[in-house]
């Protein structure tokens, strides 16, 4: 990869070192330049060209190619958390029915689930080991009561990335449906529905991405579109729903389905414009360099007397480094590195937390490594 191309491309490193992307990303030149190519035409035309939606289809296709799933598995939702509620709150419960997670998920696949107490579905919670979450404890949690088996991809907190093929061997073995969160993954790691037998998958852009926040993917398998209820009714989601007098209650055969209303397309713009990017980039490619670039972070924080929390394991290292100190303040150092030389890491479940990205360096990596403060 040629790393002066990959860096024009994402401005802010000309005013930052930024390794926060398991936050809220720097938009993508491409995503900025696709967003303001939108509003330029509804600004100066309107709607009057009609092509919008049409170039929607096409960033649906993209995001089906990104994830190997079929376009009519997939549409666009304003957040991860609008994806994951829609499988919460549109299969049909009994009272006794359990969903299994982790105790360490971001709290966009906690409360679609907690809420489902109110029909007498229990949420059961393996707890993390370590900055580990073995794949034998979610199989152990699972019982003839289990429904759906939900997990990020990557755990926002201590970079962990779960067994996706595993996992989803597992589900499919047992009868239990299968749901992921994949909000720090996708732009970073390869996700394959087919391969790790996926039923669900919601993410947001803007993270590793790179999109704009507010646009994202849902994804449910073909066979379990007509098994999913809708939970609100619109006029988009409907067969016919360009003929607006002929009032004509049937839900389109796909994704779609899902849908309420107009779209955000200003940000699906946006969006796709990222998924093109990081496709013709590679994501093999961008993977092996975001580990090597923390398996080189990883060495020089433990040379520095830091305790890593993420799991280096092979299969289960991501882009995230979660690493911490028993003498300094973690947010004294957040903010240190900020104020002092623009370098952005944060500060998550009390721990220091650096994520970069495709674009990041080597020498940005040891310049974090050298200003933390020594043991």
């Amino acid at each position: 990869m040629d790393m002066q191309d990959i860096r024009d491309r994402f401005p802010i490193t000309r005013h930052y070192n930024f390794q926060n992307h398991a936050a809220v990303a720097p938009l993508s030149l491409p995503a900025a330049e696709a967003m303001r190519e939108y509003i330029t035409q509804v600004t100066e035309s309107a709607t009057i060209k009609g092509e919008f939606y049409k170039n929607a289809e096409q960033i649906r296709k993209s995001a089906a190619r990104l994830l190997n799933a079929a376009p009519d598995e997939i549409t666009f939702v304003k957040n991860t958390t609008e994806g994951i509620g829609w499988v919460a709150n549109g299969l049909n419960w009994v009272t006794g029915d359990n969903v299994v997670t982790t105790n360490v998920e971001f709290p966009a696949n906690i409360y679609p689930w907690m809420a489902l107490s109110a029909h007498g579905v229990r949420l059961k919670m393996v707890p993390e080991e370590n900055g580990r979450i073995p794949v034998e404890r979610l199989a152990e949690a699972i019982d003839s009561r289990t429904r759906v088996l939900s997990i990020s991809a990557v755990q926002y907190a201590s970079g962990f990335r779960a067994d996706l093929v595993e996992l989803g061997r597992i589900c499919k073995e047992k009868g239990v449906l299968f749901c992921v969160d994949a909000i720090q993954a996708l732009g970073a790691f390869a996700i394959d529905v087919r391969a790790m037998n996926i039923d669900f998958l919601s993410a947001d852009g803007h993270k590793w991405l790179c999109g704009p926040e507010g646009c994202g993917l849902f994804y449910c398998r073909r066979e379990l579109i007509g098994h999913l209820r809708p939970v609100m009714a619109g006029w988009i989601c409907m067969k016919n729903a360009l003929d607006f007098g002929k009032y004509q209650f049937e839900y389109v055969d796909s994704a779609k389905k899902f849908d309420t209303g107009s779209y955000n397309l200003a940000g699906i713009y946006g969006l796709g414009a990222s998924i093109e990017m990081f496709m013709e980039l590679g994501l093999p490619r961008i993977s092996a360099h975001l580990l090597m670039l923390t398996d080189r972070l990883v060495e020089g924080v433990r040379d520095k007397g830091y305790r890593v929390i993420s799991s280096r394991q092979p299969g289960e290292a991501s882009g995230i480094v979660s690493f911490a100190s028993d003498l300094h303040d973690h947010t004294h150092i957040q903010q240190h590195l900020l104020n002092e030389y623009r370098l952005v890491i944060t500060v998550r479940e009390g721990r220091l937390r650096a994520s970069p990205h495709v674009y990041n360096t080597t020498e940005e990596i040891d310049q974090l490594v050298k200003l933390l403060p020594a043991h």
